[in-house]
């Protein structure tokens, strides 16, 4: 009823293919891409002493199927760094292990 009222009434017609947004990244891809900011920062940096503030940019592969067309993303790495120190005890051990293997110190 609601699309047919916006088509018909309001003249308001659904968006194209190319118009529509991007699929939502899951949280598995969003987790590993700030391990590869991460990691990233450590070998730049030596440490993980990362402001709250700083954000990191990576380089990735824009569709994902190798056709070399690159978008650079913006991650709030201080922020996440933070969160994950404070959320040390509730992480599972997969993850600490994970960054621990990049130079994170938990305390």
């Amino acid at each position: 009823m609601q699309q047919w009222l916006c088509e018909q009434v309001l003249g308001i017609q659904s968006a194209d293919v190319d118009e529509k947004p991007p699929p939502r990244r899951s949280q598995a891809d969003i987790r590993a891409l700030n391990l590869a900011a991460t990691a990233q920062f450590y070998e730049r940096e030596g440490h993980l002493r990362v402001p709250r503030k700083h954000i990191e940019r990576i380089l990735l592969d824009s569709d994902g199927n190798g056709s070399g067309e690159q978008e650079v993303r913006e991650l709030k790495l201080g922020a996440w760094i933070g969160n994950q120190r404070s959320r040390a005890a509730t992480l599972s051990p997969e993850r600490v292990e994970q960054l621990s293997a990049i130079g994170m110190r938990w305390a």
